[in-house]
Formats: C-alpha cells, structure tokens, sequence
C-alpha cells in the first residue's frame, strides 16, 4: 500500500436506486453515474439532491441535508471543500463514485484533522455508498464539543452499505461505525492515523452482516475491525467475514484506558476471521468469552512485531507491553491456530513489506509512507486459506486484493 495515494486506473458503478442485496465482494463495474439533476458548482448548504459533476468543485458552507426519497450522488473528479465544521446528513440515498484515475476528494478548508463532520446517517437512510473516495480530517466537534464519527450509519430499515476502494485519513472518533442490520460490502480501503484518543476503524454492531476485506487500517486509535451485537438484543445478529485485511500499529493512543485490537469479536457477535496479518498491534485477534465462540471461525492469520516491548505512556502511566504476548490476549478465547504464522522472535515470520518505517506507534495525523505490499519470498504467499485468498494480507497475488 502506498499512502501516498497514487491514484491508478479502474472505475466504480453504482445504480442511484441501490438495493439491499450482497454485492459481489470483487469486482466493480465502469459505468459513469449519469448527471440526473445536475448541481451547479459553488457553494451549497440546506437541503441538497442531484449530483455533483466531473471536474468541478463545491464548496459547503453549513450542514446539508439529503431527505428521504432524494439522492446525492457525485460523478469522477469532483472536489467538495467543507467549512464550518459543517456535515452531510444522510436520511435518503448517497451515491458517491470516484474512479482510480479520478477519485472524489472530501477536505476541509483548513486541511487540519477534525475540522468537519463527515457523513451522518439517520435511522431511514436507504443506501449508501462511497467508492474511490478520499475523505480527509473528518471528526469534527458536535455542539457538545464530541468529535463525531466520520461515517455513522444507523438505519432500523433495511439498508445497504458499500465503501469500496477510498482512503480515509485523520478522523477523530470511529472512522466507519454501522448498526441495526445492514448488510455491508467494506472492501479494498485504506484507513490511516485515525481516532485521537478512542475510536475503532471500522465498528459494526446490532446485526451487521457482510464482508470487511482488503483493507489496509494502520494507526488506529483503538481497534482496526470491531464486531458486536447487543447485550439487550442477540438477534438478528452480527456476522461478517473478515479477511485479508492489513492492520498494523493500531490501539496504542486509547492504550491502558481500552487497549486496542486488530480484531476483536465480542457481545453475541460471530464471523470468520482469515487470512490477515497483524503487526505491531496492542492486542492482535481478541475473541471476548460474551462471543458467540461456538461458532466463530478463524485461521490463516500472521502475527509479526517489530520488537519485543513498548512503553506505553498512555493515561499518564509507565508500562512495559510484551507485543507477541497480547497476539492472542489471554483475557480471550481465541488461541493460536495450526495454520497460523505466529512470530516468537524480530525477524521470524516478518511478512516482508515493500517498506515499513517498524513504528508501534504513531500520533492522530501522522504521515507514512509505508508500502505495505509484500516481497517476493514473503512468508503471506501462498499461506492463505483458499476459501478466501491463497495469500495472506490486503496485497495479494491475484487481482482482488487492496488497489492503493
């Protein structure tokens, strides 16, 4: 993965009605979304529909608002400017579709970390989808002063959700939180230094079922992908495949307070849980004992760390982390795997990045270049289970892994 975003060539399609059955969890079409309703360029705030086109650049001035029955959706090449710590509040359908060679660009005009609102969806939103996006410095204070969530789907109908290919950098809260049934297609994004001091990358709770693949998440504030039901309502229940994601240095900045997880699997919640590699993590794959344990699966995944300790100074304290001890944390039940690359020392089972600076831990909008492709000879090749990916990791051999 280059976080230095390059941008290469492959297109999105969307359809501005979106159903709510699976999407295919690898391919994507060409197809432009036609200018239904065009919106001219400028500045926008109040109650918006229609779409956004190639090429221009709007610039929200307050919060907009897309209702029930109306679509926002956006063409390739559009750049939205947000001030005001204004947001984009979602009761309709969203249809946002970049390109490889032309994504959509979300920032504000500060160009600081936290300073707008992100995408807040209510409980009637219809779909929504996000495909070669890059959404910078979401997080932005809500009037209590709260950094908000920078994607917050909560819809109590029957919804779909489909982030495909974006990169996400420098929110403050839980960077893509889903609850209450929604199926999800989460796949191939690139989620970087995100979440100050709390906040998991991808969080999804209360019935949640789908995919979460190919992504790369790297300095989480807490955990890179959280699974929950709900302590008051096991069913419908959550559960969700998680492969062939890449989750390095996440969970340090929460650290003693919650340390975070690569993965965690808690609350009622089942998935299986494959073909990942987890480095330098607080914690790596932690399956609470209030999981549906009998029926999570999971295997295939590669533990590495760059050092033997850390000192986590979070919370004001002092303490000494043992990394390969917390790789299966021993308040859970998850225990390591026969498939399993397990790391015991520097050095064994490194899954060999193109390049990797090796920082366990790195602040809320930290730059990187890391490149989190494997060499040849990794150990990931070819590790993989085959239900999934014959390799390990967001990179793969094939044409379905991580884009960026």
């Amino acid at each position: 993965m280059k976080t230095k975003q390059s941008f290469l060539m492959l297109g999105a399609v969307v359809m501005l009605a979106a159903s709510c059955s699976k999407s295919d969890s690898t391919t994507t079409g060409t197809q432009t979304i036609p200018a239904s309703n065009p919106i001219a360029p400028g500045n926008i705030s109040g109650y918006v529909k229609g779409t956004f086109t190639t090429g221009n650049t709007y610039t929200i001035t307050g919060d907009i608002t897309i209702k029930q029955g109306d679509t926002l959706a956006s063409q390739q090449g559009v750049t939205i400017i947000v001030k005001n710590d204004a947001q984009i509040i979602v009761q309709g359908v969203l249809n946002i579709v970049g390109t490889q060679a032309q994504p959509v660009s979300f920032n504000s005009d500060s160009n600081k970390p936290g300073s707008w609102g992100g995408f807040q969806c209510d409980t009637m939103v219809k779909s929504v989808t996000i495909k070669w996006a890059n959404i910078q410095n979401t997080g932005g204070p809500d009037p209590a002063g709260n950094a908000r969530k920078s994607l917050y789907v909560k819809s109590v109908v029957p919804c779909n959700v489909d982030i495909e290919d974006s990169w996400f950098t420098n929110g403050q809260d839980d960077l893509i939180r889903i609850e209450n049934g929604a199926h999800v297609t989460i796949l191939r994004n690139t989620i970087i230094c995100s979440g100050s001091t709390d906040g998991e990358a991808i969080n999804l709770k209360s019935g949640i079922t789908g995919d979460v693949a190919y992504n790369v998440v790297y300095s989480q504030a807490g955990t890179g992908v959280k699974l929950e039901t709900s302590a008051l309502k096991p069913i419908p229940q959550t559960n969700v495949n998680v492969y062939n994601n890449t989750l390095v240095s996440n969970g340090w900045r929460r650290g003693q307070a919650e340390p975070g997880r690569g993965v965690s699997v808690g609350v009622y919640a089942t998935g299986k849980i494959y073909n990942n590699i987890f480095v330098n993590n607080y914690q790596g794959l932690e399956l609470f004992t209030d999981a549906d344990t009998a029926t999570i699966k999971y295997g295939n995944n590669l533990f590495y760390a760059t050092q033997d300790s850390y000192q986590d100074t979070t919370q004001g304290g002092n303490l000494k982390i043992y990394i390969r001890a917390g790789f299966y944390p021993s308040d859970g039940v998850g225990k390591p795997q026969s498939t399993d690359l397990i790391s015991n020392a520097v050095g064994n089972q490194d899954p060999m990045f193109v390049s990797y600076d090796g920082k366990v831990a790195t602040p809320n909008g930290a730059s990187t270049s890391n490149d989190y492709h494997l060499k040849a000879g990794s150990p990931a090749i070819g590790k993989g289970n085959s239900t999934y990916n014959n390799d390990m990791g967001a990179y793969t051999s094939d044409s379905r892994g991580n884009k960026h």
